[in-house]
């Protein structure tokens, strides 16, 4: 068995107040109002774990988090902590970050595939109902069945309609698709492009390994998401998010009991992963809460409100920080008494149901897990000062560290190699051009038989509209009708049924 490190520094009562690295990955809570301190939390763990070479993931909702990128200084209230929780000499230093953006602006772009997604997760995304995430999933299902990759929207938009125009068919083995379902996803897709959604949609995707990263000296990678912006998108943001839990989910192996995490995930304004997620929603994410710890993984939900977090997701949550809440109206009363019910009682601390309304800033109601896996014994703490610069950073020291980053310039450009979307133009355009052949043959036909009459013949009045046609003539009727029917149907099933494609991936 390794080594157990020690337990990493995070606030202290009368006693120190550690988190022990080998049990990070049973998650954790950060929650208070706003104002509170929960950002420098954050940060002070961000920074706890990094020093010990474990890499972060964190959003960062305000622009605030930058800082820990650089050295922080000291100043009034930082000294006067540091005195006051006799800390001695208090060292300023940065950690190593990667910055990240979905638009790509104030950091590396992330990407992901429509196929990577998912029609569950993109449902969500697109607020669709029953009925059209069914539809959706057809969508899906065709595009595997036959090979077409969709990377991208305009991949998905082409898929709809190809399904759309083909409903007939396609109903008869998946069931009934109508076009006002697949005209409502049209819609909430051009909605998310409005958004900026599709630029999270595309290639090169975004290795989740390059996450899991240590610099030089150790230090893990704190990778941070610009989500200031995002927030203007609250279902694009959560379920990025989401889909990023899942994926680590999918491509981490079993690791067991870890002397520490191999990444920690802080999902900052938690409650708007839950906000109206419907039960098979949730239900996932339960699951992927529940065992993604034995991948290594330590999930930190930070929200103003324990409530906010559903009871099966909150149970599995076993090191809390709880900054003040406020108690103004009978609902927040009945929040904060639940949240008191959920910490170990500690007989010398007194009442922590009236204790948490009355906590300054800085100040947190914490409980650890201890070696044994059972939670620590409440205790009311203040919180150390991180080392590194609390607030945000200027656009030129954002832009520095993303030039010198590892991964810089691998992601700045999008790829947009042949897909669904291509794929169904050319297979339309040869279907056309197919048709247009074969009517300009029938012409030229009919042509040749008027040329090829006896003089005589075609001064011969017809007596009677139904005399039975020539040969030639029957041949070029037959001709026409084959055109429209038979050789346009199998033209649509050469779409779907011979085109040979590998994995979305």
């Amino acid at each position: 068995m390794s080594e157990q490190l020690p337990g990493l520094l995070i606030g202290k009562s009368d006693i120190a107040v550690t988190i022990l690295p080998e049990m990070a990955n049973r998650h954790g809570l950060v929650a208070g109002a706003t104002g509170t301190g929960k950002t420098v939390t954050l940060q002070v763990l961000a920074e706890a774990f990094s020093s010990i070479g474990v890499p972060i993931f964190a959003a960062d909702v305000k622009g605030d988090l930058s800082g820990i990128s650089q050295a922080g200084a000291m100043n009034s209230k930082i000294e006067e902590r540091v005195d006051k929780m006799e800390l001695g000499e208090w060292e300023f230093h940065g950690a190593p970050v990667t910055f990240w953006d979905v638009f790509g602006e104030s950091g590396h772009p992330i990407r992901t595939t429509v196929s990577e997604v998912g029609p569950l997760l993109l449902g969500r995304m697109l607020n669709l109902n029953d009925i059209q995430e069914a539809v959706l999933t057809i969508a899906f299902r065709v595009a595997d069945e036959n090979g077409l990759l969709l990377l991208d929207i305009k991949d998905l938009r082409s898929m709809l309609k190809y399904v759309s125009d083909n409903a007939r068919e396609i109903g008869s083995t998946y069931g009934n698709v109508s076009p006002a379902s697949v005209g409502a996803i049209q819609r909430s897709l051009l909605a998310l492009e409005e958004q900026g959604g599709d630029l999270f949609f595309g290639e090169p995707a975004l290795d989740l390994f390059d996450f899991i990263q240590t610099d030089s000296n150790g230090k893990g990678m704190v990778n941070i998401l610009a989500a200031d912006r995002l927030m203007g998108s609250p279902r694009l943001y959560s379920t990025m998010l989401l889909w990023l839990l899942s994926e680590l989910f999918e491509r981490l192996p079993e690791a067991g009991d870890l002397p520490k995490p191999k990444l920690v995930f802080f999902f900052d304004e938690a409650h708007m992963l839950f906000d109206d997620a419907p039960d098979a929603l949730l239900t996932k994410i339960e699951q992927v809460v529940r065992l993604i710890r034995s991948k290594g993984v330590g999930v930190y939900f930070v929200t103003q409100n324990p409530v906010d977090i559903p009871d099966t997701v909150l149970g599995q949550c076993g090191n809390k920080v709880q900054h003040a809440l406020r108690a103004y109206t009978p609902r927040e009363a009945k929040a904060v008494k639940a949240m008191a019910e959920t910490f170990r009682p500690n007989p010398g601390l007194g009442d922590v149901e009236a204790m948490v309304t009355e906590l300054k800033v800085g100040e947190a109601l914490v409980s650890f897990l201890q070696e044994d896996g059972s939670p620590m014994p409440v205790e009311r703490a203040l919180i150390i000062p991180p080392h590194s610069r609390i607030g945000t950073i200027v656009p030129a020291e954002r832009q520095a560290i993303r030039v010198s980053s590892l991964i810089a310039g691998h992601y700045e450009a999008a790829v947009d190699r042949e897909s669904a979307h291509e794929v169904l133009k050319a297979r339309a355009e040869a279907a056309i051009a197919a048709e247009e052949a074969a009517a300009e043959a029938v012409e030229a036909a009919k042509l040749q038989v008027k040329v090829e009459k006896p003089a005589a013949t075609t001064k011969k009045a017809r007596t009677s509209s139904s005399r039975k046609d020539t040969p030639l003539e029957a041949f070029t009727k037959s001709t026409t009708r084959a055109i429209g029917s038979q050789l346009g149907r199998q033209i649509a099933r050469g779409i779907l049924g011979t085109i040979l494609g590998g994995s979305s991936k």
